[in-house]
């Protein structure tokens, strides 16, 4: 009983609170309540930019947005591709960069467990909201297993707050795309390589690349992965 009232206090104070600052105390609460070492809310922004509260330390932070990291992240490029919360274990974490993302952001104590939640807003915004700890396993599939429906809820409460309080950094509608743009993408979506794209839609790859980055532009979006996903979450394509 006394957790769920913890929890509520949470999700009271999201609905109460006016200022930006109130919103970084609620995620520092987060943690305590969950028992978990750090959570972050972090907006992707279609222009590439970052837009976050969280408990990782400011040397991790500013060397996340000075390393472009969202880029490479397993936990970022893998939310885009899923509408459901995720284990970090399940990403792919196996390309060197990811490897090297990974060792550089446990030398900083982001911590060697971790839960994903992607949120998809108003006009393709998307986001998410991860907790992460130290700890074994066995431990840590307890804790989802326990708290996973209350992870998701805080989520949304989070998202719905900071829209309600930064207005004016809802995302953009995107252009229309061409057809040829919608059949990329849709290929692409349901797991064709570019090779197997090229040969469907009988073009080049060349070609083929030009269509991809016209549509990634349009959608404003940082990579292709990013442009399917709001591609799906905008109803431009369908799988």
């Amino acid at each position: 009983m006394a957790y769920k009232a913890e929890l509520d206090r949470i999700l009271e104070a999201l609905d109460a609170t006016e200022t930006l600052e109130g919103l970084q105390l609620i995620v520092e609460q987060v943690c305590e309540v969950f028992g978990v070492d750090h959570a972050m809310y972090l907006w992707v922004e279609t222009a590439g930019n970052h837009y976050y509260f969280g408990t990782y330390s400011e040397a991790w932070t500013g060397r996340y947005l000075d390393k472009a990291y969202s880029r490479v992240d397993p936990v970022v490029v893998g939310c885009y591709q899923r509408f459901h919360p995720v284990d970090w274990k399940r990403l792919d974490w196996n390309p060197k960069p990811a490897r090297e993302f990974l060792k550089d952001a446990m030398e900083h104590g982001v911590g060697n467990q971790g839960y994903a939640i992607p949120i998809r807003g108003p006009n393709g915004q998307f986001a998410l909201f991860t907790l992460s700890h130290n700890c074994g396993d066995a431990a840590w599939e307890k804790l989802v297993a326990k708290y996973n429906r209350d992870f998701i809820l805080v989520a949304h409460y989070f998202n719905r707050k900071v829209l309600e309080l930064e207005p004016s950094r809802t995302a953009e509608q995107a252009q229309p795309l061409s057809p040829r743009e919608v059949d990329a993408l849709t290929l692409l979506a349901i797991g064709y390589s570019r090779a197997q794209v090229a040969q469907t839609l009988a073009i080049s790859e060349h070609t083929l690349r030009v269509y991809i980055e016209s549509a990634r532009f349009k959608l404003g979006a940082i990579n292709t992965t990013h442009a399917i996903a709001r591609a799906v979450s905008l109803g431009l394509i369908v799988v």
